[in-house]
């Protein structure tokens, strides 16, 4: 017997990457092995050495097959068995280890749209929809679109044993979201990567696509994010830790460094309208969605609990955006202490 492995990887596709993947068929009972692909084909390498390797990571039982076929994330890297400079994983890995008895743990909020063609799935031809306003959270064949597609995409995710935690329509028409987590900075940004391919994949046999543009509609309509939120033990613990890690985000030369690597587009999203901050102007505040760190109001209340960056794009880098969240906020808590 055999059964089949969906190795998925991360490309080099600038100036945002692209989810590629191929099958390898397995011997029963075998571990996905180390195996290789084309780098000239996907930005990653030259033609004269094309090679590439692809590390497995993690796997997943693959819901689309099903029996005991499975999805394998991968790393990239070269024929000597170095990182390529598009595997923003390894980056990440020795920072999450670094800081890995503080606990941090993410809970990513992913936005994305569906298109039918060059529209908003929803949106009518050749003009717009009722202004937003009612279909946020909405129901009803007049408000929303796509529910079939995020419903099976819902139950994939569990069956593969993604840590889906929910979803729910956004505020644009064939707007949605989905989140994932609680977990560690590794976890969070794998399963990510991994609900991602399975949207795109199911997408495909709805006849439509599914973009994490940040700013698929230009005017007064919202973009798409993924709001990233964020906590340490001490944070879990404490209202000291929570306002430490706020503080560090908009310590000198941070805000600027976070939101050029929170996404391509971030300037067309974070404009201070439609509950975003200006791009350029770092704050924070409780229960404030115009604000770049939002306080939920309960953890106000409780003393503790978790902080919400909302400057990350749709098109974030998982494995970026955790990384430099780990690493400034645990940086400052470890001075103040707080661990």
């Amino acid at each position: 017997m055999s059964y089949k492995a969906e190795y998925i990887w991360i490309d080099g596709t600038a100036p945002t990457a692209k989810l590629r993947s191929k099958t390898k068929i397995l011997a029963d009972g075998a571990e996905p092995p180390v195996w290789g692909f084309d780098g000239s084909s996907t930005n990653q390498a030259a033609g004269h050495a094309s090679d590439c390797v692809l590390q497995p990571v993690a796997s997943y039982p693959d819901p689309i097959r099903g029996g005991d076929s499975l999805l394998v994330l991968c790393e990239v890297l070269d024929t000597d068995g170095t990182p390529l400079p598009s595997n923003s994983r390894a980056e990440l890995r020795p920072v999450a280890e670094k800081f890995a008895g503080q606990e941090p743990l993410f809970g990513i909020e992913q936005e994305y749209t569906f298109f039918e063609g060059n529209r908003p799935l929803g949106f009518p031809v050749g003009g717009f929809p009722a202004p937003q306003g009612g279909y946020y959270c909405g129901v009803g064949f007049d408000e929303i679109h796509g529910r079939d597609i995020v419903e099976k995409h819902l139950d994939h995710c569990l069956a593969a044993g993604l840590s889906i935690s929910g979803i729910n329509a956004e505020v644009m028409p064939g707007q949605w979201e989905f989140q994932v987590g609680p977990l560690s900075p590794l976890e969070v940004a794998d399963q990510l990567w991994v609900a991602r391919w399975l949207l795109y994949r199911i997408a495909e046999d709805y006849g439509v696509s599914a973009t994490l543009d940040p700013k698929p509609v230009k005017g007064d309509w919202n973009g798409a994010g993924a709001h990233t939120n964020f906590s340490t033990r001490a944070m879990r613990e404490g209202y000291d830790a929570i306002i430490t890690a706020c503080e560090s985000l908009g310590k000198e030369g941070k805000p600027l460094e976070h939101v050029k690597n929170y996404g391509v587009g971030v300037e067309d999203r974070l404009t201070g309208a439609h509950e975003t901050a200006p791009w350029d102007k770092y704050s924070y505040g409780v229960s404030d969605r115009g604000a770049s760190v939002r306080i939920p109001w309960q953890v106000e209340q409780d003393k503790k609990g978790y902080i919400e960056d909302r400057r990350p794009n749709a098109n974030v880098d998982p494995y970026v955006v955790t990384r430099l969240m780990v690493d400034t906020c645990c940086t400052e808590l470890e001075k103040a202490g707080l661990v």
